[in-house]
């Protein structure tokens, strides 16, 4: 990815790591971030994205996608998104937050759907004070399969649990095993389970124990 003028005057912190003899750098988000991880955001969200719509839309999709993570204070927000890049692009992008503040970062997010649909948002509560949410994570097509979503997870747990004794926690769905595999692999265990928009979804989690 090339960087403008605006992105060359800011210095942030790069954590290096290899992955399949690739090397990875992962950063804090940017506003100018924005439209690339919303792309890579509804990769994985699509779905969810289109029950919160109400219809299968993938331009209306977007829009609401990039919307959220270029504007402040709400769940996808860019100031809650961390990525990674290989060869200069960004390969993959997650979003992570604290579970106490869900309902305040969630307001915008049902702000916007009650402004473009006629449809009642009241989705039910996927994370809770105690835990740092990871929300969502999508690795972009040319790089999936090169551990770039098992690269983000272990700084994600490097960064929150090690560092900072924080619990890390996130919903998969019951239905997607490889997923879970990924997740376990790093160090998650199943603590629960959660319902969200219908679906009875596995809700794990990753802490030092005391």
């Amino acid at each position: 990815m090339l960087l403008g003028k605006v992105r060359s005057c800011l210095i942030l912190p790069l954590n290096h790591y290899k992955s399949k003899g690739m090397n990875l750098q992962i950063r804090k988000a940017m506003p100018a971030d924005s439209s690339e991880i919303a792309t890579i955001l509804l990769l994985a969200m699509e779905e969810i994205v289109y029950e919160f719509l109400g219809v299968r839309d993938k331009q209306a999709a977007f829009h609401f996608m990039e919307q959220m993570v270029s504007t402040e204070n709400n769940q996808y927000s860019w100031q809650n998104a961390h990525v990674i890049h290989a060869e200069d692009k960004i390969a993959g992008a997650v979003i992570v937050y604290d579970g106490a503040r869900l309902h305040e970062l969630r307001k915008p997010v049902a702000e916007y759907i009650r402004a473009h649909t006629s449809l009642p948002f009241a989705p039910e509560d996927e994370t809770q004070a105690g835990e740092f949410y990871l929300d969502s994570i999508g690795v972009h097509p040319e790089w999936q399969g090169k551990g770039i979503g098992g690269t983000l997870l272990q700084y994600l747990i490097s960064e929150y649990v090690e560092k900072q004794g924080l619990k890390l926690g996130l919903l998969v769905e019951k239905a997607n095993p490889a997923a879970r595999r990924l997740y376990e692999k790093v160090g998650f265990r199943k603590t629960g389970e959660k319902t969200l928009v219908g679906k009875t979804m596995d809700h794990l989690q990753v802490f030092i124990a005391k």
